[in-house]
């Protein structure tokens, strides 16, 4: 059968304008939220500050201090690269995400004290099919276990719905526990398993989906609205 009807119906003019207008790059945008702020990585100002808060060494936050931890079971062995050895090294990675044609890297900042705590991406995107992917996403010990990632994840859903995007993924590593239970507790579904999907530090890596659509919004922010600040 090839009937025409066996399709989904066009989509309405407002959506597929958006398709055209939206950049590959994302433009910069600051994200203000009660705990934390995001703002565009700028490496030469930022990353000695993020260095400091995920190299291993100890570090504080306003009162909140953590003693030596490892920097790798912590922070880095699901990403890309890392642990960095010397803030030069950490600087040209910085540089290489910044430089992405189709990414935005944001560094994190606690309100409190302004002081970086970690980063956060818009990445994958695909304005042509408007749906866009939070990714690179990474905490110091000194905010693990706070509001921190849920804000910022909160704050990045709402302004990628509001620009137009009608889908936003969450990938990880499928042995990345604590990345899965987050996507499901702020709201998004799973999708399933893409197994030897990629290569990340000479390992297959079989990758766990997940996503919120537009229409799932409204419901996702109530619930993400309610953890924050119910």
């Amino acid at each position: 059968m090839h009937a025409i009807e066996e399709l989904l119906p066009i989509l309405p003019y407002e959506i597929l304008k958006k398709s055209a207008e939206l950049p590959l790059k994302p433009a910069p945008v600051t994200l203000q939220g009660q705990y934390v702020k995001l703002v565009p990585l700028i490496p030469a100002r930022d990353a000695a500050a993020l260095f400091a808060v995920s190299n291993g060494q100890p570090a504080r936050l306003g009162e909140r201090t953590v003693e030596a931890y490892d920097a790798d079971a912590l922070i880095w062995r699901f990403m890309w690269e890392g642990p960095f050895a010397t803030v030069e090294d950490f600087n040209t990675r910085l540089e290489q995400q910044c430089a992405g044609a189709n990414t935005l890297p944001l560094c994190v900042l606690d309100v409190a004290t302004e002081q970086p705590v970690g980063m956060t991406t818009f990445m994958s995107n695909s304005p042509e099919n408007l749906k866009i992917e939070l990714g690179g996403i990474w905490y110091s010990p000194l905010v693990q276990g706070t509001h921190a990632n849920t804000e910022a994840t909160y704050l990045m859903l709402g302004y990628a719905f509001e620009l137009g995007y009608c889908r936003v993924e969450w990938k990880c590593n499928d042995r990345n526990y604590r990345s899965r239970r987050a996507a499901l507790r702020m709201g998004f579904q799973f999708e399933g398993i893409q197994e030897s999907h990629m290569i990340v530090k000479g390992r297959s890596r079989d990758t766990a989906w997940f996503r919120m659509l537009a229409h799932e919004w409204s419901f996702a922010k109530a619930q993400l609205e309610t953890l924050l600040y119910g």
